[in-house]
């Protein structure tokens, strides 16, 4: 007999998860973990009825939810309401991305004395999964200004990531060279390549999203608005493909533009279009990506390991804080927004896995040992900041009162 059909499992996964979610949910938790978890237990960790190559002909699933979600992200920033917002916003994520990245590199060299180490830990520290935050944001309906500043903060700070992660990149690639008397094209090119992928990214974004936009708005009647988007996120999530860049910050581009080019009542009902279909993504999204986790790696979390997580919590919550501070935002603000930004995966780990790569062309003995505990640690501390990460930001969305009582069925 054969192996039993991918789209037998899906189905089955979508309607166990959706119940999994709602038992998660009675014990006060998001139910994105509730997902995760029946991701977990139907992938390679405990039941391997999901293996690597299906979990790799589901990328596709994976790559439309983020682009949904980044799209979700970019519609919520309105130029006028973050202007509201202050300066703050602006300020918050330079500080706690910049934070995020000193305080790790200096724990990790403290604790290793391994300058080209440090600094690929501390470039990975600022990156953000949005999904996590944005899939909080909407199961409780939540409103007000930290969820703006939220939805700003988790969209913006990737772009600024993966730019931290070029330059940190580049010199690490340097100096690991230096180590083996490699001759290279130097350090300005690696520094000019992320600039350029934002830069491309930004201008991709601003042509998809006037087009976009101009049909959006013509569109009648709105109930149509899913099928346009759906077509709009698969060609951007294609381009991005092809041309090597940002996905999440690409497709938040897309949404930017919608919201700043159409009036808000329009925006909403187009949007608000989506609201179901979201649903059933974040559910596929959170299985696969409970499938892809590999609890084995939790063991090897190590000493490292530790101090990265607290490192990176510390130097992202103290950022969020003290870039709210200066920049005057409101009470609620300061003292939550660093508590809704600690999830991290997708973006994180795609980029260890670079760094793997060009730790393997270098080929010293260093290099790939860098390149081997680079990967390993951050697959492991992923899964503890996926699990931590969506619990915390309810936590700071319930005390700052965004999140509306929930009233009993």
């Amino acid at each position: 007999m054969d192996s039993i059909p991918i789209l037998v499992i899906i189905g089955v996964a979508t309607i166990a998860a959706l119940y999994s979610g709602k038992t998660v949910r009675k014990a006060g938790l998001p139910s994105l973990l509730g997902y995760m978890i029946l991701g977990v237990i139907i992938g390679s960790s405990v039941l391997s009825l999901i293996g690597e190559t299906e979990l790799v002909s589901l990328q596709f699933v994976t790559e439309i939810a983020l682009g949904f979600v980044a799209f979700t992200i970019g519609a919520e920033l309105n130029f006028r309401v973050l202007k509201r917002l202050g300066t703050g916003i602006i300020l918050i994520i330079l500080a706690e991305s910049f934070a995020a990245f000193t305080i790790v590199f200096l724990a990790v060299y403290l604790f290793c004395g391994d300058l080209p180490l440090a600094l690929l830990f501390g470039a990975l520290a600022p990156a953000s999964a949005p999904a996590g935050t944005v899939a909080v944001i909407q199961e409780y309906k939540a409103r007000g200004n930290l969820t703006k500043a939220l939805y700003a903060v988790v969209g913006f700070d990737d772009g600024l990531a993966v730019i931290i992660f070029g330059f940190a990149a580049a010199l690490s690639t340097r100096l690991l060279q230096a180590e083996a008397s490699v001759v290279t094209g130097g350090l300005l090119q690696g520094i000019l390549e992320p600039l350029g992928e934002v830069g491309l990214s930004l201008l991709t974004g601003v042509v998809v999203g006037y087009l976009f936009s101009t049909l959006a708005r013509r569109l009648k009647p709105v109930s149509e608005a899913p099928s346009l988007i759906f077509g709009f996120i698969a060609l951007t999530v294609g381009l991005c493909q092809w041309l090597g860049i940002s996905l999440i910050l690409t497709c938040m581009v897309v949404g930017m533009v919608l919201a700043n080019t159409t009036s808000t009542v329009s925006v909403r009902n187009i949007v608000g279009q989506l609201r179901d279909y979201m649903h059933l993504l974040f559910i596929l999204f959170f299985f696969i990506a409970g499938a892809h986790l590999k609890i084995s790696a939790l063991p090897a979390l190590g000493t490292l390991g530790i101090i990265y997580i607290f490192a990176r919590a510390g130097g992202l919550m103290g950022g969020a804080w003290l870039g709210a501070v200066v920049g005057r935002s409101e009470s609620k603000i300061r003292k939550y927004l660093g508590l809704g930004i600690l999830s991290q995966a997708g973006v994180a780990i795609g980029l260890s896995l670079l760094v793997q790569q060009f730790c393997t062309e270098i080929g010293t003995r260093h290099s790939l040992e860098i390149g081997a505990v680079v990967i390993t640690t951050i697959t492991a501390t992923s899964i503890v900041f996926e699990i931590v990460g969506p619990i915390c930001a309810k936590y700071a969305l319930s005390r700052a009162g965004e999140i509306p009582s929930e009233k009993e069925d």
